[in-house]
């Protein structure tokens, strides 16, 4: 049978245009920068990370935030500090505006996301913050709409 519709194309259509950041590690007691919006704001449909390599079991939070780099905007919370003490490989973590970043340690049920959670994100980077130096590397998934002509997003 043939395909006329790949799954790539079914996703833009239905959720926005993909980037993809490679695993990385965390970074320690710091923020990094783990996106790149350029050339104008940004509509967040979907953003995920998941464990790839296990965190150590030592005190451990994530917050995901923003970094505007245009304007007079300051940084924004997506997703205020949540522990991820030992999370296994598999365990997601996705940003939730107005609370805390979502981590879902049961690595069976997928990460929990809200569709309905959509947000705008200013140029500048998406970021994530850590309290302690741990180990452990993530890889993280985007899916947005550009709301301005031009803008696009990069990973870190």
């Amino acid at each position: 049978m043939t395909t006329l519709i790949q799954n790539k194309d079914v996703r833009l259509i239905a959720a926005g245009l993909a980037v993809s950041r490679a695993t990385a590690t965390l970074p320690a007691s710091a923020t990094g920068n783990i996106f790149v919006v350029s050339g104008g704001r940004i509509l967040v449909r979907g953003l995920i990370g998941e464990v790839t390599t296990a965190v150590q079991n030592q005190a451990c939070t994530l917050a995901i935030g923003t970094a505007p780099t245009v304007g007079t905007g300051s940084t924004s919370a997506l997703g205020t500090a949540t522990s991820i003490i030992a999370a296994p490989i598999g365990t997601h973590a996705t940003a939730n505006p107005g609370g805390a970043t979502v981590v879902d340690l049961s690595t069976q049920a997928g990460a929990l996301i809200s569709v309905g959670a959509l947000f705008v994100v200013p140029v500048g980077n998406i970021t994530i913050t850590t309290s302690a130096t741990n180990t452990g590397s993530v890889k993280w998934d985007l899916l947005y709409v550009p709301l301005d002509n031009g803008a696009q997003v990069t990973a870190a």
